[in-house]
């Protein structure tokens, strides 16, 4: 094997080999990781991380094989019943984001990424030679598809609590205007949960002729569709398109996406047959993300769902209070399930595997995160900070 392309050697018991392994042993072998990474033993706090608890009511749809094409409101000679479950989660997510059921339409992706393509996709449509305006905030993914895409990616600074500058954004619209402009929101930035006020936004931009407002909401979207103290974010504040996550906050053992889009946006051809959008990236939809969401949402309920944002609201501001008294200098967002702080030492990142970026770290109030975690953290946090007074 030449040496550009030799790797280093699995262990002995993980190698695939020539011949068949041994079922019983690998499952075995899986058994045990599961027992290993079981976080009840291991608290992970700086990510969505409790699937184990809603695996049993979603196993058995793994064993199903939904990979259709096309669109879920388009019927076809092999469509075998799931477009009526993939309807529903998108006629859950339309209302949850404030469009309207007769003129909102989109799909289930594979990821947030996808979900993210295809909007985009949409976008370069109906804006052919636009810049996208990003915030440096932003989720890298968001530079990545703009310019898979083609587009010129305009950096637009952040302000101090995380959200894209208006001014910022209305003086570089200034300098290219009548190109028109692809402004790309943030709701619930990576690192800080910062919501962008799109109606400043799109007011910040309009010198630069058409704008299309696109909102990744993929971190934050179902929080602030139940707080009431957030900034205008959604469909109903003026978004022309938008994209969602369901798998963090809701437990899910695999990626979801979901991307709705105004139909007045389709092309012409869409629009005539109800049809969103059809991205020349891709044209496979997730059969079994919808499956798993749709049985997800259907255990809570809209009540479910608005009170397990409103548990994880309750665990950040007790969070706030607990890492101010460790003085951790925490900071949160009003109605965001984030929660920032001081960077701490490498062995508090380490134990409970905290995400840490430009000397912050980040916790998330979902899932393990409970008022007793929470303690224990900034308990860590006050040992650390004596350790380092001594």
């Amino acid at each position: 094997m030449s040496p550009r392309t030799a790797t280093t050697s699995p262990a002995d018991d993980l190698a695939i080999g020539v011949q068949p392994s041994q079922p019983t042993a690998d499952t075995r072998a899986l058994h045990q990781l599961q027992r290993v990474l079981d976080h009840g033993e291991r608290p992970f706090l700086g990510f969505p991380d409790h699937l184990l608890q809603v695996m049993v009511e979603l196993a058995p749809l793994l064993g199903l094989l939904d990979d259709q094409q096309g669109d879920p409101y388009e019927g076809g000679r092999f469509e075998e019943g799931t477009h009526a479950y993939k309807q529903a989660v998108l006629d859950y997510f339309a209302v949850l984001a404030g469009g309207s059921l007769n003129e909102t339409h989109g799909h289930v992706a594979s990821s947030p990424r996808e979900a993210l393509q295809s909007a985009l996709v949409l976008a370069r449509r109906r804006l052919p030679e636009p810049s996208a305006y990003v915030s440096e905030e932003a989720h890298r993914d968001v530079t990545r598809v703009c310019e898979l895409l083609g587009m010129n990616v305009v950096r637009i600074h952040a302000l101090p609590d995380g959200t894209m500058d208006p001014d910022d954004l209305r003086l570089q619209t200034r300098l290219r205007r009548g190109a028109g402009a692809l402004v790309v929101a943030t709701c619930g930035t990576p690192m800080r949960g910062a919501i962008d006020n799109i109606v400043d936004l799109r007011t910040a931009a309009s010198s630069s002729g058409p704008v299309h407002v696109h909102v990744d909401a993929s971190a934050g979207g179902l929080a602030a569709a139940h707080s009431s103290q957030v900034p205008p974010w959604s469909l109903a504040h003026g978004a022309n398109s938008l994209t969602l996550s369901g798998h963090p906050l809701l437990s899910l053992p695999v990626p979801t996406g979901i991307c709705l889009v105004r139909r007045e946006h389709a092309p012409a051809d869409d629009r005539q047959n109800a049809v969103p959008l059809r991205s020349p990236l891709t044209d496979t939809r997730s059969g079994l993300g919808a499956l798993l969401l749709w049985t997800r949402l259907r255990s809570l309920g809209r009540t479910g769902v608005a009170a397990m944002v409103a548990r994880g609201q309750d665990v950040a501001a007790h969070a706030l209070e607990q890492l101010d008294s460790a003085g951790a200098s925490p900071q949160h967002l009003p109605g965001s399930l984030t929660v920032t702080f001081e960077q701490p030492p490498t062995w508090v990142s380490d134990k409970w595997r905290l995400r840490s970026e430009g000397g912050l770290a980040r916790i998330t109030t979902t899932g393990p995160m409970t008022h007793a975690a929470v303690e224990e953290l900034a308990a860590d946090l006050r040992s650390a900070r004596r350790g380092a007074a001594a």
